[in-house]
């Protein structure tokens, strides 16, 4: 659709995709405002090529809304296709086949894209299409693809924490002048592990009344993709770039003193507790990551919160962030069929349905189901826990991931999901699979009390089936896991289970695997 007079003919087109809504995208810096024109595109194809969360699909198109508007005011022409447009092929590659035979471009500027498939039919284009396709680097990223695949050459083992430290040292962030971390240690994670204190104020992130052009993309998703998992409602979300700048100023005021000591935390329906929930802002292009790190650093050294959120909080961005991208290119696209573990359930229905008696399950479920969110240690010690535990296909369980999260593009979601939750990559990323009982629940939420299950139990009806899944687990990955040193007391206390009983955790963890409460 028109957002601005085009002309017959244009000498280049840039193509933005939607998670790329920033105004110093490569892209766009090919671009003269006052000559060429930039396309934006709602389609089918990339909706649905897993059945992405509504409000995810919601919050997406609109930011993409609101950039094209953003565009147009500072000069740029336009056009945009809304799903519901009559010329829309549903496709980037048709309709940008339909445009360059329409329009004759010398040249299409695109910045690289997150997803492998997306860039495999780049290339396509740059055989197919009748002008140069010129496939830009994003230098939204810390570390180019050059400086990951050099930090990577000749080494033995991909220890995240070497990276993050050459990223502290490449950016100077929370660096001293003789060279030195600041504050001492260069990782203050065990600091960053406490049960919530049921006293500290919970804020949670800014939340924003959906203007009108979110409402009526909120009426077209929910009219469009009503069978997919989740609502598009409570929105909340912002859309544009000044919306996300006011959320990190909302978390960095409210959240960040507290976001270190509790980031491990879970607890009953508290679905955000301090966390910055800012990663879909980044993803997609709405907030720049060294804004975040720059002004989290400030508030530092303003004294407004103490270094283990600080340091918390920029290691997973310049540690964490950059290091599973540089893993996911690194080892693509034999990453995806990965499997070492030979996982082979299917996926459990109760991942659709959020209904199951497992009390922490349920709840990251269904708050995943409204809010397209859960943090960090709820996707991995819940939900991604027990698909570890229970063998489910990785790929599936990928698939979910995709689907299901506001922030999640292949990229980020791969790595996160497949290496670390499922350690179907056999220790690239994760130097032991982060398989837990329900102690660990048990330990760092309030999910347990008030529970059918009895945490305390590994046996019988009531057992917590997180206990006997993982004890049943060890048993079945005992050729593969045993020789692991950093599972050695967990393979010592297997042993010390009498033969019968271990016979028994096997017969209880088939039953409830197989059982209608997992499958139907």
């Amino acid at each position: 659709e028109k957002m601005t007079t085009l002309k017959n003919s244009y000498s280049t087109i840039a193509l933005v995709l939607s998670d790329q809504l920033d105004h110093a995208i490569s892209s766009l810096k090919c671009v003269d405002p006052a000559t060429d024109l930039v396309v934006m595109m709602e389609v089918y194809e990339e909706a649905t090529y897993v059945k992405h969360h509504p409000k995810k699909i919601a919050f997406l198109f609109s930011a993409m809304r609101h950039f094209a508007n953003e565009l147009v005011q500072k000069g740029f022409t336009v056009l945009y296709y809304k799903l519901d447009c009559k010329k829309n092929h549903q496709s980037l590659t048709k309709n940008i086949e339909a445009l360059t035979q329409k329009y004759e471009p010398e040249r299409l500027f695109i910045t690289e894209p997150g997803e492998y498939r997306v860039l495999e039919f780049l290339k396509k284009w740059q055989k197919e299409l009748s002008c140069e396709v010129y496939i830009l680097p994003d230098d939204r990223f810390f570390c180019d693809h050059e400086t990951f695949e050099n930090w990577v050459t000749g080494k033995k083992s991909l220890v995240m924490e070497h990276f993050y430290r050459m990223m502290r040292k490449d950016t100077g962030y929370l660096m001293e002048s003789d060279g030195k971390p600041t504050g001492g240690n260069w990782n203050y994670d065990q600091d960053n592990r406490n049960k919530y204190d049921g006293k500290t104020e919970i804020i949670g992130p800014k939340t924003f009344q959906p203007d009108a052009i979110t409402l009526e993309v909120i009426a077209l998703v929910e009219k469009e993709f009503n069978s997919h998992f989740g609502s598009t409602t409570p929105f909340w979300f912002g859309v544009t770039a000044k919306e996300a700048r006011l959320s990190l100023n909302h978390f960095i005021k409210h959240s960040l003193p507290h976001f270190g000591t509790y980031q491990d935390a879970m607890v009953e329906n508290e679905h955000f507790l301090f966390h910055s929930v800012l990663s879909q802002y980044i993803n997609c292009g709405l907030l720049s990551p060294r804004l975040v790190c720059e002004e989290v650093i400030k508030a530092y050294k303003n004294n407004h919160a103490p270094i283990n959120a600080v340091e918390g909080f920029i290691r997973q961005i310049i540690g964490w962030r950059e290091y599973i991208r540089g893993l996911y290119w690194h080892l693509m696209p034999e990453y995806t069929n990965m499997n070492h573990l030979k996982a082979k359930r299917p996926l459990p229905k109760m991942y659709w349905t959020g209904e199951t008696d497992m009390k922490c399950m349920r709840h990251v479920i269904q708050q995943t189901k409204e809010e397209a969110h859960s943090h960090h240690i709820q996707r991995l010690m819940i939900t991604g826990n027990f698909a570890l535990l229970a063998g489910i296909l990785p790929e599936e369980v990928c698939d979910w991931y995709l689907a299901v999260y506001a922030d999640a593009f292949e990229w980020v979601e791969l790595p996160n999901t497949l290496s670390m939750a499922l350690f179907a990559d056999g220790g690239i990323l994760a130097t032991k699979p982060y398989a837990a009982s329900g102690n660990y629940i048990n330990k760092m939420s309030n999910f347990c009390k008030g529970c059918p299950y009895n945490v305390k139990k590994r046996l019988g009806e009531d057992a917590c089936p997180f206990n006997y899944l993982y004890w049943n687990f060890l048993e079945e990955n005992k050729k593969l896991l045993e020789s692991n040193q950093r599972l050695r007391f967990a393979y010592a206390n297997l042993k010390k289970i009498p033969a019968d009983e271990l016979k028994a955790i096997k017969k209880q963890s088939e039953e409830f695997l197989s059982s209608n409460t997992i499958l139907d």
